[in-house]
């Protein structure tokens, strides 16, 4: 009975953070426009940018991925550090994605929100 004790207090002196660990990553969406070629006030000029896969690069190795949602949102695990970023396919026109480097920080997820460019004009 004894032992039971020790080992239930001694639970109990663990911090909280030593049971569940802390990830790093990135969250956000992705829009792309403009999707029409003259913008109105009563309508947007962009969009969700769903299925868009998501590349980020780091030492010049690909370090993960992630597809966007139906509603331009991701959510990604990554370890701290700066990224590259891209699309797997290039952009044809428009100046690309933007941001096209990020830093993830330590401790917590950020938000980071990409926009596509799509040239449209």
């Amino acid at each position: 009975m004894r032992s039971v004790l020790v080992l239930a207090g001694a639970a109990l002196l663990l911090p909280a953070s030593a049971s569940t660990a802390t990830q790093t990553g990135l969250w956000g969406t992705m829009r792309r426009g403009p999707i029409t070629p003259v913008c109105f006030d009563n309508r947007p000029c962009d969009e969700p940018a769903a299925n868009v896969t998501i590349v980020f690069v780091r030492n010049g190795r690909e370090a993960a991925r992630v597809t966007t949602r139906g509603n331009g949102s991701y959510r990604i695990a990554l370890r701290p550090g700066v990224y590259s970023v891209r699309t797997p396919k290039k952009i044809a026109i428009g100046s690309g994605l933007e941001p096209s480097r990020v830093r993830v920080p330590s401790g917590r997820r950020a938000r980071v929100n990409f926009f596509i460019d799509t040239g449209i004009r």
